[in-house]
């Protein structure tokens, strides 16, 4: 029986990037007997101009029966980011329960990374954000619009559920890595919210004797992802402490385009979705320049979600092997390959 993926190019670089992980997708599902089906939505910054709306009042009920979400970028100029985050890529995240944003980062052979020192194999870190509540949430408002003396009101939300689940995770991640986990805090400063949030990182790793843990607030971290990357296994946080941690960490890696992340329901009950970190990139869009990569690698993240292990694992090889020679890095990476060049590539590799 087929596993049926709805595909969201989006704007931008999106429609170039999903486009390609397709056409790798396509050579991995070849290789390894792997039955995909696809539906293309063209829900995007220009449906939003076109009739006011991101996607159509039906669209969560539309994505409910598929097995995977693979999503390229939203955002163009002329549409207010929330907007387009909030008509689109956060009403899936919550209503599917993708409640884990894992973002993983490594420094691979034949990719720079701006830190001196950071050699490849140096850093192989993964950022596990909590993704439907925290510092996102819709609890607040403005008041005294134009007035001199106009204010907005933002609330944080951390539940109990919440924390304790994603918390759980990146312990049962660790387990299978190198056994140790950061927690990101601000407890010095954020007197209730991040305190709640270390008590129960302190009672959920009492479960799990095997993994070594520590906390660092957030400043700090944020410190130590630059000075001293190669210590992290591990890192979970809050959602906008991961947000930005995983930002950083791609930069780190050397390029935010190689960037993958996946927005998991790890109980399948719900659909889970996978997009590149990056956003549309308004400025390179059509010019055929942006890497796949990020693409791709969320592909590797969505084959390994959906069973495929083993093809998951080849593709990543195919990734390594590609940012390994010279001639299929984009200018990102320091290289002139095109967005068309580092796909044929991945798609030759696979097929070796």
């Amino acid at each position: 029986m087929p596993q049926r993926v709805a595909v969201i190019p989006g704007d931008g670089i999106g429609v170039e990037v999903v486009a390609a992980a397709r056409r790798v997708l396509d050579a991995v599902s070849g290789r390894h007997d792997i039955d995909l089906t696809y539906d293309d939505f063209d829900w995007s910054c220009r449906r939003y101009a076109d009739t006011g709306s991101m996607m159509p009042a039906d669209a969560l009920d539309i994505l409910r029966d598929y097995d995977a979400i693979l999503l390229g970028a939203v955002g163009w100029p002329g549409v207010p980011d929330h907007a387009s985050l909030w008509g689109l890529l956060i009403p899936i995240r919550r209503t599917f329960r993708q409640y884990v944003n894992l973002r993983p980062a490594r420094i691979f052979e034949g990719v720079d990374s701006p830190l001196r020192g950071a050699e490849a194999g140096s850093v192989d870190l993964v950022v596990v954000r909590e993704n439907v509540e925290g510092e996102y949430s819709e609890i607040g408002g403005r008041l005294n619009r134009g007035f001199p003396d106009e204010m907005a009101v933002q609330e944080s939300v951390f539940t109990r559920v919440g924390v304790t689940r994603i918390v759980d995770h990146a312990f049962e991640l660790a387990r299978t890595r190198r056994g140790r986990v950061t927690s990101a805090t601000k407890s010095n400063g954020i007197v209730h919210t991040l305190p709640f949030w270390d008590e129960i990182v302190r009672e959920r790793a009492e479960r799990f004797p095997d993994v070594e843990w520590d906390q660092e607030h957030i400043d700090a971290l944020a410190a130590k992802f630059v000075l001293d990357p190669a210590r992290f296994d591990v890192v979970v946080g809050s959602n906008l402490f991961g947000d930005i941690l995983s930002d950083l960490a791609a930069a780190v890696a050397g390029s935010i385009g190689i960037a993958p992340s996946a927005n998991l329901d790890p109980t399948h009950t719900y659909p889970s979705m996978f997009e590149p970190v990056h956003g549309s990139a308004p400025d390179i869009a059509g010019q055929g320049v942006a890497n796949p990569v990020g693409a791709v690698w969320s592909c590797v993240l969505m084959l390994d979600h959906l069973g495929h292990g083993a093809a998951a694992a080849g593709l990543m090889t195919a990734i390594e092997a590609s940012l390994r020679d010279k001639t299929s890095r984009t200018r990102d990476l320091g290289g002139t390959a095109s967005t068309d060049d580092v796909t044929s590539a991945l798609v030759e590799l696979v097929g070796r």
